[in-house]
C-alpha cells in the first residue's frame, strides 16, 4: 500500500459485523480508501494475499496466515455462549452425527474447524465431512447432519421444523467453560509498516464505528430486518448476544480454540498473536 494507491479494506457481509461497520465511511477518511464486502472465505484469501490492507477476517484465517497479519486491539465477534447464527442441523443426535455423513459450508473456515473440533474432541467421533453450498435442504438430503453459518443458519433456523439444531457457540461454551471468537480485525503487516498512519486512522475509524453502532442498536435492527427479515426484537437480541470486544477473556478462548486445532492438525504452527499498537506508529515517526 504505497501513498499514492487506495487503502483496500475488507468488510464481512454476515449481519454479524455490522454494528462495527454501519457507521464507518471509508470516504471520511483523510486518504483514498475502498470498502470491499465479501463472505468470509474471500476476505480471508485477500488478506492472506496482501489484495486487502486491513479489516475484517475469520479466526482460522488469521492463524494460518499470521505471520503477515497483525490484529488490531478490541475489535471482535465473539460469544460467550449461543452465537445464534453457526448452527448444526442433525437428523439425530449429535452422537449419532459425529459418526455419520456432515455437509459443511465452504464459506468459513473458522466454524467448520471448531465443528471438527467439538465433534472429534468433545463428542469423541469420526465424521465424513463432505463440502457443499450453504442450502439447508440440499445438503440434507445426502447428509446426517450440515453446518450453516451466518444469514444462511439464521433463515434456516426461522424456518426449521424437522432437525434438530445445536448451536456451536453453546456447545464450546458447555465443553469448555470458555467464549469463542469467530472473527478478528487485521491488518497486513506490509500495510502496516509503509502506512502506519493511514493504518491508525483506521483502527479509529472502526472503534469509533463501534462505539457509535452498539450506542444505538436502533437503524441497525431495522436495516436487518429490511434485509433479512425478522423483527426488530429478534435483531435487537441477536446483537446484544454477541461481544465486538476482544479482551483478555475473547483471547482466552481463541487461544484454546488455536491450540485444539493444532493438535488435531488442522493449524500446522501453533500461533503467538501479535497486535498493532501506537509504539509502531511512534517508531516508524522516529
Amino acid at each position: 500500500m504505497k501513498n499514492e494507491e487506495p487503502a483496500v479494506i475488507g468488510k464481512i457481509s454476515y449481519t454479524n459485523s455490522w454494528p462495527v461497520y454501519h457507521h464507518f465511511n471509508p470516504s471520511a477518511l483523510p486518504f483514498p480508501a475502498t470498502l470491499v464486502s465479501e463472505v468470509p472465505s474471500r476476505l480471508n484469501r485477500g488478506m492472506a494475499e496482501g489484495e486487502i490492507h486491513v479489516g475484517a477476517l475469520s479466526s482460522f484465517a488469521y492463524a494460518e496466515a499470521s505471520d503477515r497479519l497483525l490484529l488490531l486491539p478490541d475489535l471482535s465477534v465473539s460469544s460467550d455462549g449461543p452465537v445464534r447464527s453457526i448452527f448444526l442441523f442433525s437428523k439425530g443426535t449429535l452422537e449419532e452425527a459425529a459418526s455419520g455423513t456432515v455437509a459443511v459450508t465452504n464459506t468459513s473456515a473458522t466454524s467448520v474447524n471448531l465443528l471438527k473440533i467439538l465433534l472429534e474432541k468433545a463428542v469423541g467421533g469420526r465424521p465424513q465431512y463432505v463440502a457443499a453450498e450453504p442450502d439447508l435442504e440440499q445438503m440434507m438430503k445426502t447428509a446426517d447432519a450440515c453446518l450453516l453459518i451466518g444469514d444462511h443458519a439464521i433463515r434456516a433456523g426461522w424456518s426449521n421444523s424437522r432437525y434438530r439444531v445445536t448451536d456451536l457457540g453453546e456447545l464450546w461454551k458447555s465443553w469448555t467453560g470458555c467464549g469463542m471468537t469467530f472473527a478478528v480485525w487485521a491488518a497486513s503487516r506490509r500495510a502496516a509498516e509503509q502506512e502506519p498512519e493511514r493504518i491508525q486512522r483506521i483502527n479509529e475509524a472502526f472503534a469509533a464505528s463501534k462505539r457509535k453502532g452498539l450506542g444505538d442498536l436502533e437503524p441497525i435492527a431495522m436495516d436487518a430486518v429490511a434485509k433479512i427479515g425478522g423483527s426488530e426484537g429478534y435483531w435487537y437480541g441477536y446483537f446484544r448476544n454477541l461481544c465486538y470486544d476482544f479482551g483478555e477473556r475473547q483471547q482466552e478462548g481463541l487461544n484454546l480454540y488455536f491450540r485444539y486445532a493444532h493438535e488435531l492438525g488442522l493449524l500446522p504452527q501453533q500461533v503467538k498473536m501479535e497486535f498493532w499498537n501506537d509504539n509502531l506508529l511512534t517508531r516508524v515517526k522516529k
